[in-house]
């Protein structure tokens, strides 16, 4: 389908961020510690990542957008790349109880301490290494703010993997429009490897095969 979203921008801009003090808090430190994914990146201290990803139902809205755009069926089968503790897969598997859904995530940290409903379907995985999974096996593939973490050579194989297993596909990175943003999201960011335009991310897409959906977030 090749168009840009509105899925998630929503909920990404309910938070606010002080940039200069994450710059200015030894932050190459912090960035080595984020890049382990390990429990200090999810539930450690906010200077390291999230400052605790608990589940708080946010992600039940970007669930019930995902299932009205893709006019997921109930039996719907589903694969989440870079699924994190799982959040977003169980809401959709509230409102789709006979889908079947799948994740994995490179954090071992995330994938043992995910929402216990669906621990069972979750697996350590890299986003950049071949999929266990057939062409076109899943209705619906996802995946939000992960692939931005990613070197060019990744990031290829990372989409052509989720262009090969999924009929739709759905993904958010983060993405700069002016200098002020870019000056934000260098501020802000901790495992961001490619600090790219709109322009320059589509360019991309392109370029490596992906013909999905996309989404940029901004730090404005």
């Amino acid at each position: 389908m090749n168009c840009l979203m509105d899925i998630v921008t929503p909920l990404h801009t309910r938070t606010t961020r002080d940039y200069l003090a994450r710059m200015q808090d030894a932050k190459v430190d912090c960035m080595q510690v984020a890049r382990r994914y390990d429990a200090a990146y999810w539930d450690g201290d906010r200077r390291y990542g999230y400052g605790g990803f608990h589940y708080d139902g946010r992600w039940k809205g970007v669930a019930e957008r995902l299932v009205a755009t893709y006019c997921l069926k109930p039996d719907a089968s589903i694969l989440d790349v870079g699924c994190g503790k799982g959040f977003l897969l169980y809401e959709l598997k509230q409102l789709l109880p006979e889908a079947r859904i799948c994740g994995f995530d490179l954090s071992e940290y995330a994938v043992v301490h995910a929402k216990e409903e669906i621990r069972d379907r979750l697996f350590i995985h890299r986003a950049q290494d071949s999929y266990p999974f057939a062409d076109r096996e899943f209705d619906l593939v996802l995946s939000l703010t992960t692939l931005h973490n990613l070197q060019l050579p990744d990031l290829k194989s990372a989409l052509r993997e989720m262009e090969r297993v999924g009929k739709n596909k759905y993904l958010v990175v983060e993405g700069y429009r002016s200098e002020q943003e870019l000056f934000n999201l260098q501020c802000w960011a901790l495992t961001c490897a490619a600090f790219f335009t709109p322009e320059e991310w589509v360019w991309l897409f392109g370029e490596f095969g992906y013909h999905g959906d996309y989404e940029f977030i901004y730090f404005e």
